[in-house]
């Protein structure tokens, strides 16, 4: 818990502190990480792209063969924001095996300003691609290993040599004067920050690159729903030029605008 944030949970829509919340044992969401999940940023208690999230949150459900009930949860969405009021933080949800709806209020990790990296090689599973499963042990220990030789933070990186993304962000970079990402096609998730910044910013190629392809850019940053846009300052042993670099801060300043003009028309 930090400092002055009581975190709270829903579960099938008992509203209660996180530490005393329970499921049943013999879930497969705790036994085998079968579920799906969702974390949204909450700015003054109002969660961002709301919408967006619970249709992922469904296709990943869908994907695994596993049903929920949308309407219910939303509703449980509701009374658990309405009881956590103006909080600065995230917004977990979890479906499971085992029939549990969960959604709890945490605070926002903290992040600095930037971020060292190292490549951890990666195989996709091919059948979970696209799919925010529970199954994220993999990506937890490719944190652990990139921990490990002094980076923050893991690229993964498949055995061909194709860098994909971070365990839990989506990776950009500036080459041959082009701002530059992964395509979904090779394997990384649907990212709702990195939607939000294609859209924000035209132009930005979508393809496939080798690891060699991006140490040789001259800015990168990550993105996601809980740092938003972090300028990368070292891949493996190569410090990049600029950090945060020109096209790091545009990203920013164009993401803060699209937010903060989402979130006000969100407003009553």
């Amino acid at each position: 818990m930090t400092s002055g944030f009581t975190e709270m949970a829903s579960v099938d829509g008992r509203i209660g502190p996180t530490a005393e919340a329970t499921i049943g044992l013999k879930d497969d969401g705790l036994y085998r990480g079968d579920g799906a999940f969702e974390v949204i940023r909450l700015y003054a208690g109002r969660p961002l792209a709301l919408a967006d999230h619970i249709a992922r949150l469904e296709r990943s459900a869908a994907a695994l063969r596993l049903e929920f009930d949308r309407m219910a949860l939303r509703a449980e969405i509701d009374a658990l924001l309405g009881a956590a009021g103006a909080v600065e933080g995230q917004l977990r949800l979890i479906v499971t095996r085992g029939g549990r709806r969960i959604a709890t209020t945490e605070p926002v990790p903290v992040h600095a300003e930037t971020i060292r990296v190292a490549s951890v090689t990666y195989q996709p599973t091919i059948i979970l691609n696209g799919v925010k499963s529970l199954s994220y042990g993999a990506n937890m220990l490719a944190t652990r290993l990139a921990k490990e030789t002094g980076a923050d933070e893991a690229l993964l990186v498949r055995p061909d040599g194709i860098v994909l993304e971070p365990p839990t962000s989506s990776i950009f970079w500036v080459a041959e004067g082009a701002l530059r990402t992964t395509a979904l096609a090779e394997g990384v998730l649907a990212s709702i920050t990195r939607d939000r910044i294609l859209t924000a910013i035209p132009g930005i190629e979508e393809g496939a690159w080798t690891l060699d392809e991006v140490k040789r850019s001259s800015e990168a940053f990550l993105a996601s729903t809980t740092r938003e846009i972090q300028a990368v300052a070292q891949i493996d042993d190569v410090a990049l030029p600029e950090a945060p670099g020109p096209r790091t801060r545009e990203a920013q300043e164009l993401f803060a605008a699209a937010r903060d003009a989402e979130l006000a028309a969100t407003i009553d």
